[in-house]
């Protein structure tokens, strides 16, 4: 028997999906170009906007004649329902058996999940959010999570992941702040890289998204218009995406739900086509966000029809519909016979759909359903929990410690008070199976364990006095547990106020999709919780697990310690509980700022000169702490700074080393996160009065000390002028090394000289370091 071309593994994979698609009928082309969400909940409470009006029920029989043409996607086969792992990659392998029977080409499709903060599935890791991922400044770390997550992913037989989240910060309001790395885009890219590269390393594709300019929504609301200028656009927004692709090797992007200037982005080929393919050369696939070829029609009115807004995603360069057929089945097929829509565009996605199962092995002869082993399937393994500890420990910020009353004593009296101190789901955002999911199945056990910040504290100080009251809970007004949380505090030596965020969608929460706020005070009454915790004379230690900053200036000066934790996952209470015995050394710094007034906002530390204070405005929008600060339990002195005299002269294409000696002179090991700020004072366009375009994190043991060396790059100097061209001009530049956005240390200064140099595609995007040996 001849195997047909486009089975033969040792055939180019762009000769074996040219054979296939020329035996292909139109309806076995369309049918690659969409998934089919089995299962999906048609009420009001689901997991996606407009999910209770998009999505149908679908019968066996309808099953039955979809699957005969062939299918793309199969939607959240673990992220639907509770499903025991085991059962469920049982369940996926039979599903894709039938998938690969009833077509005449035993095609399976590309199984996909949410991972954004761990595997969203019954029983698998909760690790801590991206924000807490920015926190860690640690790439490697990251990193090896990613890779984690996908090796999980791959052991049950899901081929694509829904993450990295790549968004900017522009607004902290916005209720997807948890989701996002931070406000600043060198480190969501860097971090976003890391991430890409770990899950694709495990054989899974990664899935960039929102692209683009999501967080950038008018008011802080979701899926708001965003109304963000060409600028803002090329050098804020879409410089994560582009590190992500040329650093991290992501074969997948989102396209996003909001329009930008009256043009959605799901209908916009200048964004997903000129932009992304021809531009940067991206080859991988694009993907709908859910129903968001859908919301062209119902939601944004730029097409009158199924099969127009199927058009008009098509031609945009929209290759697959998640996360159900809407447009892409009955009314495209209709019309592309009808002649309304070229079939060319359906042959141009299903080739990029068929190359890239045909690298995922999907085509070949030998390709299998059943995972590798038979083996009992463990999603929350020891190494998985131990990695989860390990980030949660490094993106734990301790904001303030004036009087060094943190690390408590071992045998303190320990008043815990607050509504997150003792919920397992204060750990959690919004993406995770706990909170994303299982919230809807309360008959279902949570599946993992989940200490919280009291069962951790407890733990971790076995011989401290510990009493507990809720004192109010996260977003209602009853005040009625006041009395006894203050009775508790009064009692004690110390006391921890444990506020935060209840992680939810759609407004279910008070952190997460759809919960967008309208000024950055804590939730409900927790702030009148904490003045009268204030009020008793106890000292108070302020611990804050949340999806987003929250303004702190109204207890400023009168708080013992402050520690901030980003929804820091599973083992997110062991984690703080660490950091108040001393046992772990804070080491996180803020991917966002903390600001001081809750209506200071929106607001970024990314300002040009007229976006700070000023005598123009009587409003002061400089933040409590800024962008990148954090402190230690140990001190570090900045050594031999090179670059002290200047200007030094480089070309608009030279680079200059700038280096330092980071040495721990306390009594404790520690790590130190060195930043490299870029300050222009003279350009054509305004420029951020400072941004960050280099960090390493370095660890030390008491009295070690290391050299830094940073590798600017003029290219890193770049922005996007009047004419819309990324340039490199000359003039003096200040590369500022500090320990936060505020905080500098040094200023090495540089003039470039010649002339105004345009880039290309293949531009530097990174900032090189190395860490060595102090000189004796």
């Amino acid at each position: 028997m001849t195997t047909a071309p486009w089975r033969d593994p040792a055939l180019p994979a762009a000769a074996r999906v040219d054979d296939l698609l020329s035996r292909m009928t139109l309806q076995e082309k369309t049918a690659q170009l969409y998934g089919v969400w089995v299962g999906a909940a048609t009420d009001g409470d689901g997991v996606a906007p407009h999910q209770h009006d998009m999505t149908a029920e679908r019968s066996e029989d309808e099953w039955d004649e979809l699957i005969t043409h062939g299918l793309g996607q199969l939607t959240r086969s673990f992220g639907t329902a509770p499903v025991d792992p085991a059962l469920g990659a049982q369940a996926l392998a039979r599903a894709q058996r039938r998938i690969a029977g009833a077509g005449r080409f035993g095609i399976p499709a590309v199984a996909h999940e949410e991972c954004l903060a761990g595997f969203t599935a019954w029983q698998a890791t909760a690790y801590p959010v991206p924000l807490a991922w920015g926190a860690t400044f640690d790439p490697p770390l990251v990193e090896e999570m990613a890779h984690r997550i996908g090796a999980d992913l791959r052991s049950v037989g899901v081929h694509q992941g829904l993450a990295p989240v790549l968004d900017v910060v522009r607004d902290p309001r916005w209720g997807r702040v948890e989701e996002t790395v931070g406000e600043d885009p060198y480190l969501v890219g860097t971090i976003g890289a890391a991430y890409v590269r770990g899950l694709e390393s495990a054989g899974v594709i990664a899935t960039l998204k929102h692209f683009a300019g999501y967080a950038s929504s008018a008011g802080a609301r979701n899926l708001a218009p965003v109304r963000a200028g060409i600028r803002e656009f090329a050098d804020v927004t879409l410089p994560p995406f582009e590190m992500a692709l040329r650093e991290g090797g992501a074969r997948s992007v989102m396209a996003a739900y909001n329009e930008t200037d009256g043009v959605p982005a799901s209908a916009d080929a200048d964004l997903l086509t000129e932009l992304l393919r021809e531009r940067w050369g991206f080859t991988g696939t694009v993907v709908s966000d859910y129903f968001g070829v859908g919301f062209l029609e119902n939601l944004h009115r730029v097409a009158g029809s199924p099969a127009e807004a199927a058009h008009v995603a098509l031609a945009a360069g929209i290759d697959v519909e998640l996360p159900t057929l809407k447009c892409y089945g009955k009314p495209l097929v209709e019309a592309v016979r009808a002649g309304e829509v070229p079939e060319e565009l359906v042959d141009r996605a299903a080739r990029r759909v068929l190359l890239q199962k045909c690298e995922l092995g999907l085509l070949d002869e030998d390709w299998t359903p059943e995972p590798a082993t038979t083996a009992r399937i463990d999603l929350d393994s020891p190494a998985n929990r131990a990695l989860a500890r390990r980030v949660a420990e490094e993106s734990v910020v301790l904001l303030d410690n004036p009087d060094g009353v943190l690390p408590l004593p071992p045998d303190a009296r320990v008043a815990v008070v607050g509504p997150r101190a003792a919920d397992a789901l204060a750990m959690l955002g919004c993406y995770s199976f706990p909170s994303h999911v299982l919230t809807h199945h309360p008959e279902v056990p949570m599946g993992i364990e989940i200490p919280t910040v009291l069962e951790a504290l407890r733990a971790e100080l076995p011989d401290a006095k510990v009493s507990f009251a809720e004192g109010c809970g996260v977003s209602d007004p009853d005040r009625a547990g006041f009395e006894e949380a203050v009775a508790r505090a009064a009692e004690a030596d110390v006391c921890l106020a444990v506020l935060g965020d209840r992680a939810g969608l759609f407004g279910r929460g008070t952190s997460g999709e759809g919960c967008d706020v309208t000024d950055l005070r804590l939730p409900g009454v927790q702030g009148d919780l904490l003045d009268a915790l204030v009020a008793t004379g106890v000292p108070v230690v302020l611990v804050l697990l949340t999806g987003r900053p929250y303004a702190l200036g109204r207890w400023h000066g009168r708080l013992a310690a402050v520690v901030q934790a980003f929804f820091p996952g599973e083992e997110g209470g062991p984690a703080v509980a660490g950091v108040l015995s001393g046992r772990v050394n804070p080491s996180g710094r803020l991917p966002v700022s903390v600001p001081r007034l809750p209506g200071g906002q929106p607001w970024t530390y990314l300002q040009p000169p007229l976006g700070l204070a000023g005598g123009v405005s009587n409003l002061d929008p400089t933040p409590l702490y800024a962008f990148g600060h954090g402190r230690s339990y140990t001190s570090f002195a900045w050594e031999d700074c090179t670059g002290a005299e200047g200007p030094t002269e480089i070309g608009t294409d030279g680079s200059y080393e700038v280096s330092l000696t980071v040495r721990n002179t306390g009594d404790r090991a520690g790590a130190e996160v060195v930043q490299l700020y870029l300050h222009d004072p003279v350009a054509s366009v305004t420029r951020p009065d400072v941004r960050l375009i280099g960090y390493r994190r370095v660890e030390l043991a008491p009295g070690e000390a290391s050299r830094v060396t940073f590798r600017f790059h003029a290219d890193l100097s770049s922005f996007t002028d009047r004419s819309g061209r990324r340039v490199v001009e000359p003039g003096i530049l200040e590369l500022r090394l500090a320990t936060s956005s505020t905080d500098l240390r040094h200023t090495a200064r540089l003039k470039l000289t010649g002339s105004v140099r345009e880039l290309g595609p293949d531009r530097r995007l990174r900032c090189e370091t190395e860490v060595s040996a102090a000189p004796e």
